[in-house]
């Protein structure tokens, strides 16, 4: 293999590995990503001329080490840690072999990032840059935030890690659970932002789901039985697996009901599947669990060829009891409305507060089709209207607009 697509392969097989390895030693995430960057420029500066080293990661995480060891003599920071990072550097013998391998802190590193201490609205942000690499301009257009802004807050929040208030290591159990939910909620988070390009061409996120799942199959690597991780995963694999026919031929959007099914792919949805099995062991009920067992329901359509709404109403039930989110009510009301009715659909919408969902597009998109089975025209062109107002991608804002022409 050419050397520069070697160094490529190994930037996307092995950066969130390596510098997460170098951050939970050094405690300074900012030092570790400068370090392995220059350690990436020096090999594309030698290998080509020197050839591919046998093991490329122990090459770079060497290279990076013996930076870090010149930053700390040049900084003259504390002195243990030129010591560690001496004794670091005579432990790179061990991982010396071509079979050799280095303990994978990245979980460690996911739930440093999802420590209280930090901002609860940039821990996904720091997530995707300290155990992805993804730089901060993408990040920030991902989430709709200027990169100035993005960059400073990420910049922050590493400085935040760097002090003295944050423990490198993995949390004790009475933490466990809370900073479990916030590592989860954050992969939650990056998959949602992905999934919102329905057409798949916004360069800004473009991968961003599929980085998501490669976290959530992380976490459930590290943490096998654990069942919302799982359960994380099995609702991130039966969405995508529905990617391909959330558009039809002329890129147009196509509603979960209208979808062809021979276009979703059964081998994620299987996957899914073992995983909610998997979760189920644990006996343990949780959010994701549920959002993955409705989407599960609708699945099932591929073989039985028609959806089971009650079994998705009455699981809704269950989602809106333990995590009562906008999303989750609304949702509710839609399935309860293919199941016992539009008029029974409308009396749940109609008891959220106004306020909660003024700028909430689904909310709108559901009154609107409501309204319109209901045969109240009106009132479904106003909320067709707010819809369309409230929705930032062109294919659906299409096809809402034309349910309101046909009103």
């Amino acid at each position: 293999m050419h050397a520069h697509q070697m160094i490529e392969q190994t930037a996307r097989d092995s950066y969130g590995r390596l510098v997460a390895f170098l951050a939970v030693r050094w405690r300074d995430p900012a030092a570790a990503e400068d370090a392995l960057a220059d350690a990436f420029l020096a090999a594309l500066e030698s290998w080509p001329a020197t050839g591919v080293p046998d093991n490329p990661e122990t090459w770079l995480l060497t290279a990076a080490q013996r930076r870090l060891i010149d930053g700390t003599r040049h900084a003259r920071v504390h002195a243990g840690a030129e010591q560690t990072l001496i004794a670091m550097a005579k432990n790179m013998q061990q991982w010396a072999g071509l079979e050799a391998s280095f303990p994978d802190e990245r979980l460690k590193m996911l739930f440093i990032c999802a420590h209280p201490e930090i901002d609860p609205a940039v821990r996904t942000p720091l997530m995707l840059q300290s155990v992805l690499g993804l730089d901060a301009a993408r990040i920030a257009s991902a989430f709709v935030v200027k990169p100035a802004t993005m960059g400073q807050r990420l910049t922050r929040a590493k400085a935040k890690i760097k002090s003295d208030d944050i423990t490198f290591d993995l949390p004790g159990k009475d933490e466990w659970s809370e900073r479990l939910n916030a590592v989860l909620e954050a992969v939650y988070a990056a998959y949602g932002s992905g999934w919102d390009d329905i057409t798949g061409v916004d360069p800004r996120r473009k991968g961003l789901a599929e980085e998501a799942i490669f976290l959530g199959r992380l976490i459930v690597r590290f943490m096998p039985g654990e069942p919302e991780a799982l359960g994380l995963l099995a609702l991130m694999l039966h969405c995508e697996a529905r990617r391909q026919a959330r558009r039809d031929e002329a890129g147009g959007y196509v509603p979960i009901s209208e979808q062809d099914h021979s276009r979703w792919s059964i081998g994620m949805i299987e996957e899914a599947e073992h995983c909610l099995r998997t979760a189920a062991q644990g006996n343990r009920i949780g959010r994701f669990q549920l959002e993955a067992a409705i989407q599960s329901v609708h699945a099932q359509r591929a073989w039985t060829g028609r959806t089971e709404w009650e079994g998705i109403a009455l699981l809704y039930e269950g989602l809106v009891g333990i995590a009562p989110t906008i999303g989750a009510i609304v949702g509710r009301a839609a399935a309860i409305a293919e199941a016992r009715g539009a008029e029974t659909g409308m009396a749940l919408l109609d008891e959220i507060p106004a306020e909660s969902v003024k700028s909430y597009q689904p909310y709108w998109a559901l009154s609107a089709h409501l309204f319109k089975r209901m045969k109240r025209f009106e009132n479904a062109r106003a909320a067709y209207s707010r819809a369309i107002g409230l929705c930032m991608d062109p294919s659906i804002r299409a096809f809402l607009e034309k349910q309101s022409g046909e009103c």
